[in-house]
């Protein structure tokens, strides 16, 4: 399973599902959602979540597009 990063647009790996109940192999998350003081929420990969500021906002997040 996989979900496409709001930051950069990569397809990102996420761990879990029925598909994964299965396998013996380990699987990772490559990312997570973050929910943001105004409510909004951004999944993003795990390189697009260190490249936010500390005090990120929602408007950090459409710039690592760019």
């Amino acid at each position: 399973m996989s979900e496409r990063c709001e930051g950069c647009g990569d397809d990102v790996r996420v761990a879990g599902g029925i598909g994964d109940i299965w396998t013996l192999d380990p699987t990772h998350t490559g990312g997570m959602t973050l929910e943001f003081v105004d409510d909004s929420e951004f999944f993003l990969c795990f390189d697009c979540i260190d490249a936010l500021p500390d005090d990120p906002r929602a408007a950090d997040v459409a710039a690592l597009g760019e």
